[in-house]
């Protein structure tokens, strides 16, 4: 069996709304990506010197990350040798084998929840990567499965950060705690978990400040924070989430690895995928940093929020090789 039949059939228990959720996000990945590397083999067939380093210009310029290129055009180079391919057109499905493997790791995807109680999931990142927005959206997930959630205003320094978070709690549904902007973010958090555990709340969702993330005030007010959440909560939080946005490439991994050492992260969330032609980024990141993206934003709606599939990311991207693998087997 092909590999990308394999892939196909690997997904087939996913719903098609998914599906095509992961396929209209990453039309533009697709399309800058996927098609050069397709116009790439149609026009060069022969796999050469010059065939590798094109390759690995179109890669790098999806955003892979140069040490990713790299590591995956040698790795290709050693199977081509090995299996004495010439024909450039059965790189196709072995790139995108790589790629899977590169996107997948021993993580579980899937957001933890606190099985004896209230689920506390924090937020992080700079201002500007659509933190409030994807809280929102979780929010409205969480909602539909049927749990209550709270949110928490807890970036009470950024001017409209408070009012932003109420007009997305009232999409959702949901109430927000607040204070007045400029209140100590630890007070903010504490008031929450008090309101959580009087209203039996399944899930508190926690925004936090966003500014620049050198700032060691910022990292001492994000330590401050856990302190009162787990004296209230000691299992908690169960999951640090950091927002990024993927339209910013190469400075959102710079972003990932400042953050990320420094205030306990356990997840990532690439916000904005659809809106940029280097979706690559999401492989650089899972290959340099020791972190799995949980979440991807794959639009504007409340349903465009959605858990990190890697054979749904790479069945998305390759979507048009797929269906002309199929035409090619009907015709056989």
């Amino acid at each position: 069996m092909s590999f990308f039949k394999k892939l196909k059939e690997s997904i087939s228990g996913k719903t098609e709304s998914v599906t095509k959720s992961f396929r209209d996000g990453l039309e533009k990945t697709r399309k800058g990506f996927v098609e050069k590397v397709s116009d790439l083999i149609i026009r060069r067939k022969k796999i050469d010197e010059e065939f590798y380093e094109e390759l690995e210009e179109i890669l790098i310029g999806a955003d892979v990350g140069v040490n990713t290129v790299m590591t995956l055009v040698e790795e290709l180079r050693a199977e081509v040798k090995q299996k004495r391919i010439e024909d450039a057109a059965e790189l196709q499905p072995i790139l995108s084998r790589k790629l899977m493997e590169l996107l997948r790791g021993d993580d579980d995807n899937s957001l933890k929840e606190n099985p004896d109680g209230i689920t506390v999931i924090l937020f992080v990142g700079v201002n500007g990567v659509g933190k409030t927005t994807t809280i929102g959206k979780l929010a409205h997930r969480y909602k539909q499965e049927g749990k209550k959630v709270l949110l928490a205003a807890g970036d009470t320094f950024r001017a409209g950060a408070i009012e932003q978070l109420e007009v997305w709690g009232q999409r959702a549904g949901v109430d927000v705690i607040k204070q007045q902007a400029g209140s100590d973010p630890a007070a903010v958090m504490f008031d929450a978990v008090q309101a959580a555990k009087q209203r039996n709340v399944d899930v508190l969702i926690c925004d936090t400040a966003g500014r620049l993330q050198n700032k060691s005030n910022l990292m001492e007010e994000l330590n401050k924070i856990f302190r009162v959440i787990q004296r209230e909560i000691p299992s908690a939080p169960h999951e640090v989430l950091m927002v990024l946005d993927a339209t910013t490439g190469q400075n959102a991994l710079s972003q990932a690895k400042l953050f990320g050492e420094k205030s306990g992260v356990t997840g990532l969330v690439l916000t904005k995928l659809d809106g940029t032609a280097k979706g690559g980024i999401v492989v650089a990141i899972r290959q340099e940093m020791n972190l799995p993206v949980k979440l991807v934003g794959l639009g504007e709606k409340m349903e465009d929020l959605q858990t990190f599939d890697s054979s749904q990311f790479v069945h998305a991207l390759f979507a048009g090789m797929i269906s002309e693998e199929e035409q090619a087997e009907e015709q056989e």
